[in-house]
């Protein structure tokens, strides 16, 4: 038989009696005994009931009633519990989210002085890091035009300047060109590489910078901002004036050269208008090189020919500031350039004798040599632009010429005088084969002054600035006229050249008795004019004019010296021709004011010095022999027979109210009194 293991049995605890206590019970005795005091005061219904059930929402009891459907059954309406919670939400005024509240609270608000404090000295700091080393720092022109970004103006104006005040300083002297392929392939040194990415950098952000200012200059936004200074669109045309002036040179000029020409083409002249034209005299005045003068003028031309002509009269007057007037020799037209010829010797002049020096053996050997060497380097270095300055100035010459001539046909009110003044100043640069079509545009024009008829194009209301004034506009084109003969060589004019002049002479014999009894001749078209007590408050014609700046007066004194009074080359003037204006000219001194009597009797005693034996018989009746009549409202000079009269106008001028009008008669006739 198999032994069966015994069963173990356990050891039981003898129950514990009245009197005694295992050492067990006895330690948590008190424990035990307080547990059961504090539960017997638990109130475990009330706990249950106000402890959250869980459930689901299907087992959630609904507070609605049931509704009837369209097809007749009764539903229960189930409102979901997100429904429920975003509207107490919404009812207790929490539609943000958590983050957004926080994020609420802990962004502070910060004062806006103080935010241009803290601005200004950012951009202090970027702007001396980069004066320093722009080179290791080319990283700061972003952060520096991420100011121009900011949403407050004076923030946007600061950075602007000090963007301006960077590119300033730290703008070599050079232009960069961009990096082909083959440059990018080309293995180079660490500092080229260097210097590359550093220009790179420069010129896209002043890139940036220059659109930037193009966006700000269009806005429309100039004069002063609301604050009292200057705003964002004045700021950004200063700008720019600022860097067309300081680095011309640089890359984007013709960018700076559109802003300026942008604000050029309105017709309201500012304080932004003057500074730009400003800018643009200077720049021509600078220009050495003449590549940035062909691009002013080049922009310049597009941007009149575009408005058809409608700009303020100072716009074109910036042509007169172009060094060609100064330095340039050549002929040219609208579509030619006359060269000068090897055998002429070119346009290069005689050369003054240096007054001698004393030099020791040593001292002269040491100067012929640095002479050597200053030929070489000047040879070496300035042939080639002495030649494209040329060729650049030539190119501008032949752009302003084209200008003048389109608004010459086109009759532009307001641009006439700019453009007869500028033909008479360029006459010495024009090309004789451009006479005579310059002539017969100034013959059309005196044709229009003679018959009164203003041509305007249909459709289009006269604005009152562009008022025309034909006597005024006569004048100066007799004024160009007799200039362009003037204006070229003696030899050359009086071989090659054969001008009929005639026709502006004659319209000038004709007009000099109304010109007497005009009441304006002593003011400009600029002139301030009080209204007419007599005529409604209507002003008068030339009150708002814009032809020239001179007076009528100035204006016929010149065309008058060009006539009576030409050139050495060209002093064979007819005697009736003279003896005619003088008796014209000493009427008219009868009716005209003071100031204009003296200045004609100055010219008169001018013309006795140079003239006194073809004039004299108009004082003294027995040195002429003729008879007829005299004829003051002929048509023509030579047919109007002035030797018939005799100048009676000197005894009524002698006991003018003026004394220097009464000196001015007799040193006049004493010249003439004193040949006997």
């Amino acid at each position: 038989m198999v032994k069966v293991p015994a069963v173990k049995r356990r050891k039981l605890t003898p129950p514990t009696t009245d009197g005694e206590d295992s050492p067990s019970t006895l330690d948590n005795a008190p424990q035990t005994g307080s547990f059961f005091k504090q539960a017997s005061s638990w109130n475990l219904e009330q706990d249950y009931e106000s402890r959250p059930r869980k459930g689901t929402k299907k087992d959630k009891e609904s507070t609605r009633l049931p509704i009837k459907t369209s097809d007749g059954l009764v539903q229960q309406v189930e409102v979901s519990e997100e429904a429920k919670e975003e509207s107490d939400l919404e009812w207790l005024g929490a539609d943000d989210s958590e983050e957004e509240v926080v994020e609420e609270v802990k962004k502070p608000t910060i004062p806006m002085r103080q935010q241009i404090l803290e601005a200004k000295e950012e951009m202090a700091r970027i702007a001396l890091m980069l004066n320093e080393d722009p080179e290791e720092n080319a990283g700061a022109f972003k952060t520096l035009a991420q100011f121009g970004q900011s949403q407050n103006t004076t923030i946007k104006k600061l950075a602007l300047t000090v963007q301006l005040a960077v590119y300033k300083d730290i703008i070599p002297g050079y232009r960069i060109r961009p990096l082909s392929e083959d440059d990018m392939e080309t293995k180079v040194s660490k500092e080229v590489r260097k210097l590359r990415a550093y220009e790179q950098a420069l010129v896209g952000t002043y890139q940036g910078y220059i659109r930037e200012l193009s966006k700000l200059a269009q806005s429309g936004r100039s004069g002063a901002s609301r604050d009292g200074g200057p705003s964002l669109g004045s700021v950004a045309i200063a700008c720019a004036c600022s860097l067309l002036t300081a680095v011309p040179h640089f890359n984007f000029r013709g960018d700076l050269l559109k802003i300026l020409a942008g604000k050029l083409s309105t017709r309201k002249v500012d304080g932004d208008f003057v500074k730009c034209r400003e800018t643009v005299e200077t720049l021509f005045q600078n220009d050495e090189d003449g590549t940035p003068s062909l691009d002013t003028v080049s922009i310049l031309t597009k941007m009149m020919k575009a408005r058809g002509y409608r700009v303020d009269e100072s716009v074109l007057n910036t042509f007169l500031h172009l060094r060609l007037l100064s330095e340039f020799s050549w002929k040219a037209s609208t579509n030619h350039v006359d060269k000068p010829s090897k055998e002429d010797g070119g346009f290069q002049g005689k050369k003054l004798k240096e007054k001698r020096v004393f030099r020791t053996k040593k001292e002269r050997k040491l100067v012929k040599e640095r002479k050597v060497v200053e030929k070489e380097m000047t040879q070496a270095d300035a042939t080639v632009s002495h030649e494209e300055r040329d060729r650049m100035q030539a190119e501008t010459l032949k752009l302003v010429f084209v200008t003048y001539f389109r608004i010459l046909k086109m009759r532009s009110p307001n641009l006439m005088g700019a453009v007869l003044e500028g033909l008479a100043r360029y006459a010495h640069l024009i090309n004789q084969q451009f006479f005579g079509d310059i002539l017969e545009a100034l013959k059309d024009l005196i044709g229009h002054a003679e018959t009164g008829d203003d041509v305007e194009d249909e459709g289009e209301e006269q604005d009152a600035e562009t008022t025309r004034n034909l006597t005024r506009e006569a004048l100066l084109c007799i004024i160009t006229a007799f200039a362009l003969l003037e204006g070229q060589d003696a030899a050359q004019a009086k071989s090659t050249l054969s001008l009929d002049l005639s026709f502006f002479i004659t319209h000038l014999y004709r007009t000099l008795y109304a010109l007497s009894l005009n009441p304006d001749i002593e003011l400009s078209a600029k002139s301030l004019h009080l209204p007419d007590p007599n005529g409604h408050s209507v002003p008068l014609p030339t009150a708002n004019n814009k032809i020239n700046i001179q007076t009528t007066t100035v204006l016929l004194l010149r065309s008058l010296s060009s006539v009576l009074t030409p050139p050495l080359a060209a002093r064979a003037v007819p005697p009736l021709r003279i003896a005619a204006f003088t008796k014209q000219l000493m009427t008219s001194s009868l009716h005209v004011p003071e100031k204009s009597c003296l200045a004609m009797l100055g010219l008169l005693g001018k013309v006795a010095k140079i003239h006194e034996t073809k004039i004299k018989a108009l004082w003294n009746t027995e040195e002429r022999r003729g008879d007829g009549t005299f004829d003051p409202l002929g048509m023509e000079v030579e047919g109007s027979n002035p030797f018939a009269t005799t100048i009676w106008e000197g005894e009524l001028l002698k006991k003018h109210f003026c004394p220097a009008v009464r000196e001015g008669v007799k040193v006049m006739e004493k010249n003439i009194l004193g040949l006997r």
